[in-house]
Order: C-alpha cells, then sequence, then structure tokens
C-alpha cells in the first residue's frame, strides 16, 4: 500500500489538530497542517502532497481561492472538501475543483467522523493501485488498459432505467467494469481518469458500442427489444469524422442507430463550440438518441437544452440526493422535470437510493428513474434475465422484483454507484 501525504488546511486550530489525529489513526503516511491558504501554498511549494483537505470559509485566501491556486501547479494534488459551510456553497466549490480538472474525492460536512476519512483514503489510493499493477511507468499503464480494452476484460454491463408510469423496464445505460484475472471488478472510478490521461477515451467508446450492439441481440434472441444509453465524453467531437465512425461501428457490429442513445457528458468540452453542436447534430441526423447528462451540474445546461437536439435529460444524482428535506432542491427538481415534459423529451433521474427519493419522483411525474434503489449495475447474463422477467409480465410488485437486485450488484463487486461517471 503506498503511503500517503496529507495536508489539511482549517483556521481553527483545534479542528486541525482533531483532522491530522483521525487521518493518521486511518494510515497516513505523513500529515501536515495549514492554518490558511497562504501558509497551504507555501508548504505544498516544498512538499508533494497526495491530498488537500480543506476548510472553505478561512482569512485570506479561502478554500475556493486555494482551489484556484492548486489548479495551477503541474501535479496538483487530490482535493477534499471538509467544511460547516451550507451544503450548496460545497456543491459550489466542488463544481469549480471539478471544472479546473482537480480529483475531488470528498465534500463532506463537519464534524469528520473515521468512517469519512477511510472512505476518501480508499478512493484516493485506487489511482496509485492501478499505477503499483502496471509496474510504476506511464508506458506500461497504457500498454495494460490497451490489453484490457482488446481482451476484453474492460466490459459493459447494465443498469435498467424503470419506466414510473407502468414500472416497467423502458431502457438500461451501458457502464464500464474493469473485470480482472482474479474475479475483482474495479468500477469506472478506478481507471477512467487513465483512460482518460492516455487517450483512450475512443478506444473505451468502440469497445462499449461492440459489447452493447452484441448484448441487444442476444436479448431480441430472448424477445426482448431495448435502447441502450452510452456515456459519449464532448471532447472527442474535437475530431469532426467523430460521428462517421461511430456510425460504422454500429452497423458492422450489426447495430441500429435508433437503439442506441448517446449521454453526452460535461466534464470535458470541445475546443470549438461548433464541433461539439455540429457533431450533436450530424449524430441526431443518423438516428442516434441523445441526452443531455448529469443535468444541473453543468452551467451550460440550460443553454445546450435550447440549442441541441436531445431527446432525453438525465437529472443529476446531487439533485435527486437531496431532494428529501431539502425545499430548495426540491424547487429545481420539480422545474427541470416539468421543463423536460414540456420540451416532449424523456426524463431520467439517476441516482435514486431511498424508497423517499423514488415517492418524491413520482409525485413529481418524472418520467423514469435509475438508481441502486432500482437495480444495481449487472453483466449480459443478468441484465438478459432480468429482462426477459419483465418482458413476460410476470405479475409481481416492483418493490419486490428489484430489492434483491442492489445485493446481487454487491456480490458481483458493485454495492455502490457513485463512481459510475
Amino acid at each position: 500500500m503506498s503511503p500517503l501525504n496529507i495536508l489539511i488546511v482549517d483556521d481553527h486550530a483545534f479542528q486541525r489538530e482533531y483532522m491530522a489525529r483521525l487521518v493518521l489513526e486511518a494510515g497516513a503516511a505523513y500529515v501536515d497542517t495549514a492554518a490558511n491558504g497562504w501558509d497551504a501554498l507555501r508548504k505544498l511549494r516544498m512538499r508533494r502532497f497526495d491530498l488537500v483537505i480543506t476548510d472553505l470559509m478561512m482569512e485570506g485566501v479561502d478554500g475556493v481561492q486555494l482551489i484556484q491556486s492548486l489548479s495551477e501547479f503541474r501535479d496538483p494534488p487530490a482535493v477534499a472538501l471538509v467544511s460547516a459551510s451550507p451544503k450548496r456553497l460545497l456543491t459550489s466549490a466542488y463544481l469549480v475543483a471539478k471544472l479546473l480538472g482537480l480529483r475531488v474525492v470528498a465534500q463532506i460536512c463537519k464534524p469528520l467522523v473515521v468512517a469519512d476519512v477511510e472512505k476518501m483514503l480508499r478512493q484516493l489510493r485506487h489511482p496509485r493501485g492501478l499505477q503499483m499493477r502496471a509496474g510504476g511507468g506511464a508506458h506500461s499503464n497504457k500498454h495494460i488498459l490497451q490489453c484490457a480494452l482488446e481482451n476484453g476484460q474492460i466490459q459493459a454491463w447494465f443498469q435498467p432505467k424503470l419506466a414510473l408510469i407502468d414500472d416497467s423496464i423502458c431502457g438500461v445505460e451501458a457502464l464500464a467494469r474493469w473485470v480482472q484475472d482474479d474475479g475483482t471488478v474495479l468500477l469506472p472510478g478506478e481507471f477512467l481518469p487513465w483512460l482518460s490521461l492516455h487517450g483512450l477515451d475512443e478506444d473505451l467508446l468502440s469497445r462499449i458500442i461492440q459489447a452493447v450492439v452484441e448484448a441487444q441481440n442476444k436479448w431480441i434472441r430472448l424477445g426482448c427489444s431495448v435502447p441502450v444509453s452510452i456515456n459519449l465524453p464532448t471532447h472527442l467531437f474535437d475530431d469532426r469524422s467523430l460521428p462517421d465512425r461511430l456510425l460504422t461501428t454500429v452497423h458492422t457490429a450489426g447495430g441500429r442507430p435508433q437503439d442506441i442513445c448517446f449521454e453526452l457528458t460535461e466534464g470535458t468540452t470541445t475546443s470549438h463550440l461548433s464541433d461539439f453542436h455540429a457533431g450533436a447534430c450530424r449524430l441526431r441526423m443518423m438516428g442516434f438518441k441523445l441526452a443531455q447528462d448529469d443535468f444541473g451540474q453543468g452551467y451550460s445546461s440550460i443553454y445546450n437544452l435550447l440549442s441541441v437536439p436531445f431527446t432525453e435529460l438525465k437529472i443529476d444524482r446531487s439533485l435527486i440526493q437531496d431532494c428529501v428535506g431539502d425545499d430548495k432542491v426540491l424547487a429545481i427538481l420539480e422545474s427541470a422535470i416539468a421543463l423536460g415534459r414540456r420540451l416532449g423529451i424523456t426524463v431520467v433521474a439517476e441516482g435514486v437510493e431511498t424508497a423517499e427519493q423514488l415517492a418524491v419522483l413520482r409525485h413529481l411525474d418524472c418520467t423514469a428513474v435509475q438508481g441502486a434503489y432500482v437495480a444495481g449495475a449487472m453483466d449480459t447474463e443478468l441484465m438478459g434475465q432480468h429482462l426477459r422477467q419483465s418482458f413476460l409480465n410476470e405479475p409481481q410488485s416492483s418493490t419486490v422484483l428489484y430489492k434483491w437486485l442492489p445485493a446481487l450488484s454487491s456480490l458481483l463487486g458493485n454495492a455502490t454507484m457513485r463512481q459510475d461517471r
């Protein structure tokens, strides 16, 4: 296990010492503290840290300014936001860090507890673990990733979307999983950053498309035809020939564009906005469906809805998590669902984890939902069995039908859906 160097930034001495003790007890090799952003930047220039745990409200250089400064480092550390500030401020700071390209391993309201620390350290070690397995070199990492793509270790698993009008399966989303030789299943957060780092995003996209079409053809033979959504990083539209290659890949695999929906992710963007719009327009003209992913997270979501021919709106899990008990979030969620309805497009809420959240979404007349409460991700064969059950219309309560699926997914190495992006 790699040693971790961690810097804690907080203007309250007691909080600094309390968090330092928790982090050391959780297994960090070296912990230092800073009383403000200026002190933190000074120490960051003197020593390499793997993680900066920072408060937001501080005198002088505050937490947001510190985040902005960290993004200018050649090899910036990961960030964990731990603050007593309102949750909406935490979310805003999180978005700033993500837009600047920083890795955020946690956003936590004080007080920090042992379980929080253990979780963030586990997440922090994921990319390091991949680097160790790859032999430590960037070239080796890329070679291992390419091999995993070529030999089918990186697979498409599938998470159902539940139509709330009749509790039927109205579609599924393809999610990448790395199934290793020993049976360990790695979630996307553990390897997607490395794929992006080495420019293998399109290689993964091609692999997922082929797996999706193969799965769809298997399900058709079972009497089940269902559309599948696939994540498409928008920076790939920088290559203007991308839509043509995607169409060729689908046709070569024996699929049909109308059976595939590309979810356009906002994690990256094109160098020229015109290329994004041209690529999206051409995909739609080819017959593919398009989804606005993570609606409510990115600043450009509303503009994109007006200018891109989307057929589906996916509401970000951050709105779903806080919709019970937070009137402001509930109002935004209600408006988003109503907006999608008025535009005549399908509205899907992702990240549904509780019965209370599902009840709210039913009340607001959301079109469909997906998340751990409904069902986790499963491989092609298990998804086929589940589809066959659904398409046979066997009499059974949807609550009973879906209760066992998250537990089964956990056994398959997918206990949580939080890292699917």
